[in-house]
């Protein structure tokens, strides 16, 4: 048994201390490891950087340690039991990391949990103690792991199978609301850190449908006996990690439903974060369990390449709002919404025209975890374009089959042939997989969906469904697409813009856009057009006194030097994707295809 003792030792310093014991240490001398990343979050995050000082001892004695690189350490031979203590930094307020203040305290396994080398595969206790002092008599802890001691939300001993299980439940800790409900036979709970003001009845109802598609999809009961919901509620955060029966959420407070709501009412914002839940909840399969073959086992210490992201990532995303509307807890036009604004995001860079899919997967840990103001020139995000392509797919196998087969049937046999026993899928799985269900060669689908840069026949294979696709230029700098747009074709600068003390700063400038055309590039503060002061707020109204093909003479400040160029302006290209039920309504595969 491998037992590890967690404390937050020092909320005021951010600090956890992790004490790990191994009874039998590696003669040769115990080889330990901190993780360089986390699992669902493919980039080198380097966590090791984040101990603070490393002590080991055995039958009271200190035993030397020597650093054997970035993220590991040798303990000299001894005879056991070895017990190695770390202090570790808190202070990353994500769900990828591990974040301690006096308030609430916050972990991933990867951050605080030491890798004894060796031992992988030996089963864990950890025991989890509150901060001391009366401050925090009254703290919980909330985390997915098996719990030995103790009852609900109390701190005490808990249970993981071995290092790859531990490091698979998130832990919160501090004060929380909580709500539960069931879906497919098991416990759901829901846990809400942070002044939230929430509507926890209305957020159980809305998320007990959702679970429920999801699970009715793979045709069985849930793969985990319990799942639980985790959310940290901030002024503006957002994001979302799936681990193997919870998953940590970050939220911004006007998210949540409100008390205060009508019951009717669902704001665009409380529908992205069900829209959230659902997506890491249908990673309980796609990846948590069917998962690459490069995954099995994860290796830790480095990058795990694969071409396959667009589908785990991709088909992912297409399913959580898809589901959505399938339970019914959004309309069809909302559903239709959400897709063109997906279409758009694609559409309006021009990345996907110069980088494939499958070459966005492989890159993703130097190119889309670490984006630069140039990233929408430059790469697709597997996660939007990967949808698309799984949409496409959908209505590929639907079409070759006469409507007897669809992506629904890919996912159940992907969960029979792979995630339920644990198999990896190889790199031309997919393809195929798909070809398997579909009964015939897909090689020119596969070819243009995942190998080219072409752009898919959306409007072709939206059409059978009785769903029409319309393009149009941005109304605004801040227009993401998705709505039919108030019928004026406004000049723009083809950038995207945020609020600076000074102006507005071009976060980003697209190759196509005027203002990159003139000179102007991302990071430049916009501060005044043909001598008028302007910022964020104003700049769609000054332009609209403007027609395309006008000169304007823009100010701006790069660093600390005050350009001044003329742009011509112009409405932009129609970049931009709406979509609209046809006049006929939904056709037979519109409604089997939405659940209608």
């Amino acid at each position: 048994m491998i037992h590890y003792r967690i404390q937050p030792s020092r909320p005021e310093a951010h600090q956890f201390t992790v004490i790990l014991t191994i009874q039998a240490p590696t003669p040769e001398g115990q080889v330990l490891r901190m993780p360089a990343w986390i699992p669902g979050s493919y980039m080198i995050r380097d966590f090791a950087r984040h101990v603070l000082s490393l002590r080991a001892e055995s039958a009271g004695q200190p035993v030397a340690v020597a650093k054997l690189d970035k993220d590991s350490w040798q303990v000299a031979p001894c005879e056991g039991p070895l017990q190695v203590s770390i202090d570790v930094y808190g202070w990353d307020l994500s769900v990828r990391g591990a974040h301690l203040d006096t308030r609430h305290g916050y972990f991933n396994g990867t951050c605080v949990f030491l890798q004894p080398i060796g031992h992988e595969d030996q089963p864990c206790e950890v025991d989890m103690l509150a901060p001391e002092g009366t401050a925090y008599a009254t703290w919980r802890v909330a985390t997915g792991m098996p719990r030995l001691t103790g009852g609900e939300w109390d701190f005490g001993r808990f249970r993981a199978e071995n290092y790859d299980d531990l490091i698979d439940y998130p832990v919160e800790m501090g004060h929380f609301e909580d709500a539960r409900f069931e879906a497919g036979g098991i416990v759901h709970k829901v846990v809400i850190s942070g002044h939230s003001g929430t509507d926890l009845d209305r957020l159980v109802r809305d998320l007990k449908p959702i679970c429920e598609q999801h699970i009715a999809l793979f045709g069985e009961q849930p793969p985990m006996q319990d799942y639980l919901f985790m959310t940290l509620v901030t002024a503006d955060g957002y994001g979302g990690l799936e681990h193997r029966n919870s998953t940590s959420l970050m939220c911004a407070r006007a998210d949540l439903p409100r008390r205060s709501d009508a019951p009717d009412k669902q704001r665009d914002s409380y529908r992205n974060y069900l829209g959230l839940c659902s997506h890491e909840y249908f990673h309980s399969w796609m990846v948590k369990r069917i998962k690459p073959e490069v995954f099995t086992p994860y290796d830790l210490s480095q990058e795990n390449y694969t071409e396959l992201l667009w589908a785990f990532e991709g088909i992912t995303s297409y399913y959580d709002d898809l589901g959505m509307v399938r339970c019914g807890k959004i309309s069809a036009e909302s559903y239709l919404e959400l897709l063109g604004t997906a279409i758009s995001r694609v559409a309006r860079g021009r990345g996907t025209h110069k980088q494939t899919v499958t070459e966005s997967s492989f890159d993703a840990w130097t190119r889309f975890y670490k984006q630069d103001e140039n990233a929408s020139n430059a790469i697709v995000s597997y996660y939007a374009k990967g949808s698309l392509v799984a949409l496409a797919l959908d209505f590929t196998l639907r079409r070759v089959t006469s409507g007897a087969k669809s992506l629904d049937d890919l996912m159940r046999l992907l969960w029979q042939r792979y995630g339920k026993i644990g198999v990896g899928v190889p790199e031309q799985g997919m393809q195929a997989l798909a070809e398997e269900v579909a009964g015939q060669s897909l090689q020119d689908f596969f070819d243009l969906a995942l190998y080219s840069t072409d752009p898919l026949p959306l409007a072709e294979m939206l059409a059978e469904a009785g769903v029409e696709l319309h393009w149009r230029a941005p109304t605004s700098h801040a227009d993401m697409g998705g709505k039919p747009g108030n019928g004026a074709s406004p000049v723009n600068l083809g950038v995207r813009i945020a609020d600076d003390a000074s102006g507005a700063r071009i976060q980003v400038a697209f190759e196509q856009g005027a203002a990159m055309a003139a000179g102007l590039s991302a990071g430049d503060v916009i501060i005044a057009l043909n001598g008028v002061r302007t910022d964020a707020r104003k700049l769609d109204d000054q332009l609209q006194q403007f027609s395309p093909g006008d000169d304007v003479e823009v100010h701006a400040f790069r660093r600390d030097e005050l350009l001044r160029v003329k742009v011509r302006l112009d409405v932009g290209e129609a970049s931009l994707a709406y979509l609209t039920v046809a006049s006929g309504g939904l056709t037979d595969v519109g409604r089997s295809w939405l659940g209608k």
